[in-house]
Parts: C-alpha cells; sequence; structure tokens
C-alpha cells in the first residue's frame, strides 16, 4: 500500500477554512508527508478599477500578499509534528492554481474546507463542485467539515465493487489507518417496484431481495481479500434501500467522522446516473468526505 507523501491544502484564511489545514497537518503528521499550505491571489481584477485607487494598484496588490504571507505564516505555526510545511502564495483564478499546483507536486492528496468566505465556498456549491472533482483528476480530494479535534476515528466506505470502490478502501487505510473501518453496501432488487405493482407475491421479491443481499456480501468479501483486509479489520454492512438516503443514514447511525468514496463517469450521463451519489453525500453530509476518482475519470 503506497504511503501518502504530499498533502496539499488550499485556504482562503477564513476562518472556516484553518479547519482544512488543520486537518491536513494532522494527517501529514501521522503519515510523514509533507504538506504545503496554498493560497491564490486573484488581483487581476483590480486592475479595472485602477482609476479609484490613484494608480495605487501596485501597492495595494504588494499589501494584499504580504498580508496573505503573514496569515499563511501563523498558519504554519499549527503544524506540530509535521517533518515539513511549507506556504506559497500564488496568483491567478483560484481553481486553476489549486489544480496546478496539485499537479506540480504530484500531491497525493488535497484537501479543502466545505465552507469559507470567498472562493473555497464557490468552489463547493453546485456545479463547480463537479468541475474541481474533475479537474483534480488523479488527485484525491478531502472535503473538511468538522473541526479536527482527534484522528479520523470512525470511518465509513460506501462501495459498489466498482475499481473505484477498491482505490477508496485503499485510500481510507491510508488516511485513517487505526480507524474503525466500516464498509458499507446498498443494495435494491432490479425493477422492485414494477414487480410489487405487477403483483408479485412478496415472498417472492424477498427471496430477490436475499439473493442480491448474499450475492453483495460475497463480493463484499472478494473486495475486502483483495485490498488485503482480514476479516477482523473492518466490518461489512449491507442495507436494502437507495444508496444516497442510506449513506448518510449510517453515517449517522454508526457516527461515523470520516466517509471515503469513489467517484466515476466521464460523460454526461454518467455523471448523472453515477456521480450523483457522490454529489449527494457530499453537499448532506455532516462529517468530512474523502472523494477517490476512478480510472477512467483521471483519465478523461
Amino acid at each position: 500500500m503506497q504511503a501518502i507523501t504530499q498533502i496539499l491544502a488550499a485556504t482562503d484564511l477564513s476562518a472556516p477554512a484553518r479547519h482544512a489545514v488543520d486537518r491536513a497537518f494532522r494527517i501529514a503528521a501521522a503519515t510523514g508527508a509533507r504538506c504545503t499550505v496554498l493560497h491564490a491571489l486573484e488581483l487581476d481584477a483590480l486592475d479595472a478599477v485602477r482609476e479609484w485607487f490613484d494608480d495605487g494598484v501596485g501597492e495595494l496588490k504588494r499589501q494584499l500578499e504580504t498580508r496573505a504571507e503573514a496569515s499563511l505564516a501563523r498558519l504554519l505555526a499549527g503544524a506540530a509534528g509535521v517533518c515539513a510545511a511549507e506556504a506559497r502564495v500564488v496568483h491567478g483564478a483560484p481553481l486553476a492554481a489549486i489544480v496546478g499546483e496539485a499537479d506540480a507536486l504530484a500531491a497525493d492528496l488535497l484537501v479543502l474546507g466545505a465552507r469559507g468566505d470567498d472562493y473555497l465556498r464557490r468552489l463547493l456549491l453546485g456545479s463547480t463542485a463537479s468541475r474541481i472533482l474533475r479537474k483534480a483528476a488523479g488527485h484525491p480530494v478531502l472535503v473538511v467539515k468538522a473541526p479536527p479535534h482527534e484522528d479520523y476515528r470512525r470511518v465509513l466506505v460506501p462501495v459498489d465493487f466498482s475499481p473505484a470502490s477498491r482505490g477508496a478502501v485503499d485510500y481510507a487505510r491510508r488516511v485513517a489507518p487505526s480507524a474503525d473501518l466500516v464498509l458499507f453496501h446498498a443494495y435494491e432488487v432490479p425493477f422492485e417496484g414494477k414487480l410489487a405493482y405487477a403483483g408479485v407475491e412478496s415472498s417472492l421479491i424477498e427471496h430477490y431481495r436475499l439473493a442480491a443481499r448474499n450475492d453483495a456480501l460475497g463480493r463484499m468479501r472478494q473486495l475486502a481479500d483483495a485490498a488485503g483486509l482480514a476479516p477482523g479489520e473492518y466490518t461489512p454492512c449491507i442495507v436494502h434501500g437507495d444508496a444516497s438516503q442510506q449513506i448518510l443514514a449510517q453515517e449517522q447511525e454508526l457516527d461515523r467522522d470520516l466517509i471515503v468514496i469513489g467517484k466515476h463517469g466521464v460523460h454526461v450521463t454518467e455523471e448523472l446516473l453515477l456521480g450523483s451519489v457522490t454529489h449527494h453525500v457530499l453537499d448532506e453530509s455532516q462529517c468530512d468526505v474523502l472523494v477517490i476518482c476512478g480510472r477512467r475519470e483521471a483519465a478523461g
């Protein structure tokens, strides 16, 4: 299992975004990874209002950059236990700057806050969340929602037995090696609603449900074996119902502090049908969410 060696934490320097930096430091300290804290300054817009500042735009830009550097320096003071941490202020559109820096560093993990006062707040609202997940293909994205008071202890990994599921299991163990691990799958009988509407006996539908559950249990064992998990190193959880709703229900019922979920789909139809579960969990969950891109998406 490959170790995490490089973490990139992006911040807009707001109070909520500091949770993401603190979480990045915790993971870096636990894994021995280097951690880079990035702030993007998009200052070109100031040129459009140059007349408002009596040609002092250049000085204003320097002041903003100096303040950003000072704020990052204060954040780095909290990097206790991190073997190597650095701060960077870059210029340009935040989305492009974050992805470009992640590529340049070959980051194993990209950490963002779920809320913020500026661009990070916009990044994680609506369709822009899809953009950063697609553009950061190859870089797992950790969306931090809660203050990091301790290392991750209770991890939920929803699986659908795709290649992205295997990647999610592997990364859950890399980010939270000591956590209680639950592998979760929600299943539904194909055309179950139509079968009931057509008058098929409930006992027969229940038979189909049991067969689907047993099939899922067998595939989960195969997935765990392929990931090198012994029976006592994870807990299987298989329930009947809609995946989006059941993941959130299990998050609350099992008191999880991290959800690790695979994301796949390149074309628009695949994004709607396959990516919708990931997007729903990202929007509605209370705990942190780590999104792993599948191979096909990374290639796209």
